[in-house]
C-alpha cells in the first residue's frame, strides 16, 4: 500500500505540473510562460517605433519623442517606482513580522487602519496631500507612493506568517530553536510565496501610480501622456500611453520571474 500511495502522489504531482516550480509540464507551455510576454512587448514596441517613424513629426513632437528625452522619462519613472518600493519593503515587511509576534499583536488594529487609510484615499488625492505638506518634488512623490502601496506588503507578510502550520513552529521550539531562529529558518521560508506576491503587487501599484508624478514636479512617463493630451499630438499621446503600459507589463513579468526564482523549492 505504501508503494501505491507514493506512486499515486507522484503521478498526481506530475499530471498537475509538479510541485514548486512547474514540475514536468510540457516544454512548449514553459517556453510560452517565459517567452510569451517578452515577445509580446517586443512586437508592441517595434510596432510603435514603426508607427512613429512613419509620421511627419513637427518640432514639438520631435523634442518630446527623441531617444534622449524618452530615456530620461523612463529612468525617472523607474527611479520613483524603485525607491518607493524599496522603502515600502524596508518598513512594511518588518512591521508585518512584528505584529505577528504574540507580544506585539495589540498594535495590529491601528497599523492595519493606517494601511487601509492609505489605500482608501485615491492616489492622486494622497500625493496631493503629501505635496501640500512637504512641497513639490521627488521626495514628496516617493512618500505618497509609499503610503499608497504599503498595505499589500504589510498584509501579505502577516497572512504569510499566520498561515504557517503552528505544529512545525512548536516542533522547532521543542527541538531547542530560539524564537528568532524559528522565524528565520521555518516561518519566513514558508511565508515567502505570499510575501513576494505582496511585494509584486506593491511594485506594480508604484509603477502605475508614478505616472501622476508629472503633476507634482517630476516628469516621468506621465509627462509624455500629458503633453500628448495638452498639445493634441496623437503620436505623443500614443507613445506615452504604450510606453507606460509596456513598462508596467515588463516590471510585472520580471517581478513574476523573481518571485518564482526566490520561492523555495517544494512550495
Amino acid at each position: 500500500m505504501a508503494v501505491d500511495v507514493t506512486y499515486g502522489a507522484t503521478a498526481d504531482a506530475t499530471a498537475t505540473g509538479g510541485p514548486g516550480r512547474g514540475g514536468d509540464r510540457p516544454r512548449w507551455r514553459r517556453a510560452l510562460r517565459w517567452l510569451g510576454m517578452p515577445a509580446f512587448l517586443t512586437a508592441v514596441f517595434v510596432s510603435l517605433y514603426g508607427y512613429v517613424s512613419s509620421q511627419e513629426l513637427d518640432t514639438i513632437e520631435q523634442r518630446t519623442l527623441n531617444a534622449d528625452a524618452l530615456t530620461q522619462r523612463v529612468m525617472e519613472h523607474l527611479q520613483l517606482a524603485a525607491v518607493s518600493t524599496v522603502i515600502v519593503i524596508a518598513v512594511a515587511m518588518p512591521l508585518g513580522i512584528l505584529v505577528t509576534r504574540p507580544a506585539a499583536r495589540f498594535v495590529t488594529p491601528p497599523l492595519l487602519a493606517l494601511g487601509n487609510l492609505g489605500q482608501a484615499i485615491p492616489s492622486f488625492g494622497l500625493i496631493t496631500l503629501v505635496v501640500l505638506l512637504l512641497g513639490v518634488g521627488f521626495k514628496s512623490i516617493v512618500i505618497g507612493l509609499f503610503a499608497y502601496s504599503a498595505l499589500p506588503i504589510l498584509r501579505n507578510t502577516m497572512v504569510g506568517l499566520q498561515q504557517v502550520d503552528q505544529t512545525l513552529v512548536k516542533a522547532a521550539r521543542g527541538m531547542g530553536m530560539s524564537g528568532l531562529r524559528t522565524l528565520w529558518r521555518i516561518e519566513l521560508p514558508l511565508a515567502v510565496p505570499v510575501i513576494l506576491a505582496g511585494v509584486r503587487t506593491a511594485l506594480i501599484i508604484n509603477v502605475g501610480t508614478a505616472t501622476l508624478a508629472t503633476f507634482f514636479g517630476v516628469k516621468a512617463l506621465g509627462y509624455v501622456i500629458f503633453q500628448g493630451i495638452q498639445l493634441n499630438r496623437t503620436p505623443v499621446l500614443i507613445t506615452g500611453a504604450l510606453m507606460a503600459s509596456g513598462l508596467a507589463l515588463l516590471v510585472d513579468y520580471l517581478a513574476g520571474v523573481a518571485e518564482e526564482l526566490l520561492t523555495p523549492r517544494g512550495l
